[in-house]
């Protein structure tokens, strides 16, 4: 194993900047610019920073200024719920957003560190690790404190890229893995080739590229998820349902207004009265009321309607249960016996305040309506309306793949209701669309999303988008909905191979630090 360059001190803080510019980047490498090749480009350009580090603590630095970069450009839009729509002061606001982004690029910190550790003992055995450190940690970030895996590398793939075609097979997380294979294996190959490269005469060129088992490992890598993407892993369940989803684009700041209460309601009907679908959706907390407070005849003229149609509404609205406290729901009115769905996964600090007695000034300083929900159950059942069996989720909840898959392989289509309002004119409403996109694909199931100012979007069982509306109008989109059956591999084991996968490499990369050598089945990497 050949030694390494160190960084040297003066280039540390350029070093940082790099890195830093380098994660913001990343961040078209998501919706709504699909730059999928560029988390690829990344990870290269880390990798190398990582192994001309002088020490760990560096790599760790590097790792923690790609991530800052890379999630105050990706995920800053929370200022905007909080000071724009949550009445924080902008500057106590702007702190908690960078603490935020700082807690999440310890994430990528870490990685960095391992990483050099690891390198100094074998640089095969760190490359070996660094999709297995990445993946398990972008796992952790996807629980802990209850979890924001929001911009996990693997959704950048979703729906073009061929690395897609894992989904179904291994989640998003098996998109991220193998996203990570393919930067490991361009250093390795480069690594071993580039030197060589230079000394040999243009038509040894080629030859040396194609002996190299990297460039072939990759091709594979992305040949097998192209391949991945054609696969049918579920199939066509009856004839296509016609649905309305709707979108009542009611301005956040006017939403909660008694004022402007009559005007939602008559919106909400009047977009559904011109609907003759057998399903409508109508968004997260599309009535700003509780249940019990909605006018019964207006409940009754919506599920009159949704009769004369031969199906049902699912309709966004808190519910009051005495005893149980309130709940994010979504009920169902109209020829299928009354149902509900309730929200499990909330949000911390939007929908409660986790460890009261140490964050319950946050009640005092944000001006956040419904603030302590309850939650539902974690093992809900599909709504049986409309002639579906259909897996309800509720904004956030949509980002959690794990959770998804607890209502299959019963249900036939998936439903997200959003009020995505909150962020404002930020990218998040095209991000949060993006990963709909990765959970139709995951189970091989439409998804319908209504969201009250954007992306209502009807997506197919491949993560392709049918229809969606303009963000900021007022909207009805109109489509059909195939019923899927059958179950993906990743409705059937959820994220348990992938991880497994990644421990795998880990404990096969410590063997080989332990060892001290670069040799991974016949490769030696310096």
């Amino acid at each position: 194993m050949s030694a390494q360059r160190s960084t040297p001190p003066y280039s540390r803080g350029a070093v940082l900047v790099c890195a830093a510019l380098a994660g913001a980047a990343t961040v078209t490498g998501f919706a709504p610019w699909y730059a999928f090749a560029l988390p690829v480009l990344a990870l290269i350009f880390l990798i190398v920073i990582w192994r001309r580090a002088a020490s760990a603590y560096e790599a760790g630095l590097a790792g923690f200024a790609f991530g800052l970069g890379f999630f105050l450009a990706g995920v800053s839009w929370v200022y905007v719920s909080m000071h724009d729509y949550g009445a924080m002061p902008a500057p106590l606001a702007g702190v908690l957003t960078f603490v935020f982004c700082a807690y999440l690029a310890l994430f990528p910190a870490f990685t960095g560190w391992a990483f050099r550790r690891l390198h100094a003992h074998s640089a095969g055995g760190a490359l070996l690790a660094l999709p297995a450190l990445w993946t398990l940690t972008e796992w952790l970030r996807g629980w802990l404190f209850t979890g924001f895996p929001w911009l996990a590398l693997g959704y950048a793939q979703v729906p073009a890229s061929p690395l897609a075609g894992y989904l179904p097979l291994l989640g998003v997380y098996g998109a991220t893995f193998t996203t990570a294979v393919s930067a490991a294996l361009a250093v390795a190959g480069s690594t071993a080739v580039l030197p060589q490269l230079l000394r040999q005469p243009v038509p040894s060129k080629l030859l040396l590229i194609l002996k190299h088992p990297a460039p072939w490992i990759f091709a594979v890598l992305w040949l097998v998820g192209a391949a991945l993407l054609r696969i049918e892993w579920t199939q066509p369940e009856g004839a296509p349902l016609t649905v309305s989803l709707l979108q009542g684009d009611i301005p956040q700041e006017m939403k909660w207004r008694e004022g402007a209460m009559r005007s939602t309601l008559a919106t909400y009907q009047r977009l559904a009265a011109a609907s003759a679908a057998r399903l409508i959706v109508l968004p997260e907390t599309a009535l700003p009321l509780f249940l019990d407070e909605a006018p019964p005849d207006y409940l009754a003229q919506l599920a009159t309607h949704a009769r004369n149609n031969g199906g049902d509404i699912l309709l966004g609205i808190p519910e009051r249960i005495a005893g149980r406290g309130y709940y994010n729901s979504v009920i169902s009115l109209g020829s299928a016996p009354p149902q509900a769905y309730r929200k499990n996964h909330l949000v911390p600090f939007g929908e409660f305040v986790p460890l009261k007695p140490l964050f319950g000034w946050f009640f005092e300083v944000a001006d956040i309506p419904l603030l302590d929900f309850s939650r539902g159950t974690t093992t809900p059942e599909p709504l049986a309306v409309a002639g579906a069996r259909i897996a309800v989720n509720i904004c956030y909840e949509d980002a959690f793949g794990a959770e998804i898959i607890r209502q299959l392989p019963g249900a036939t289509l998936l439903v997200n209701v959003s009020n995505v309002a909150w962020f404002g004119r930020s990218v998040a409403p095209r991000q949060h669309l993006q990963i709909s996109q990765a959970r139709a694909l995951e189970t091989g199931r439409y998804m319908l999303r209504a969201t009250n100012s954007g992306m209502t979007a009807i997506i197919d069982a491949h993560g392709r988008i049918q229809a969606v509306a303009p963000e900021f109008e007022t909207a009805t989109v109109n489509g059909t909905a195939q019923d899927y059956g059958g179950a993906t591999p990743y409705v059937r084991w959820g994220d348990t191979p992938v991880i497994a996968l990644a421990v795998l490499c880990l404990i096969a990369a410590l063997w080989l630090a332990a060892r001290g050598t670069s040799k991974i089945r016949g490769l030696r990497i310096s």
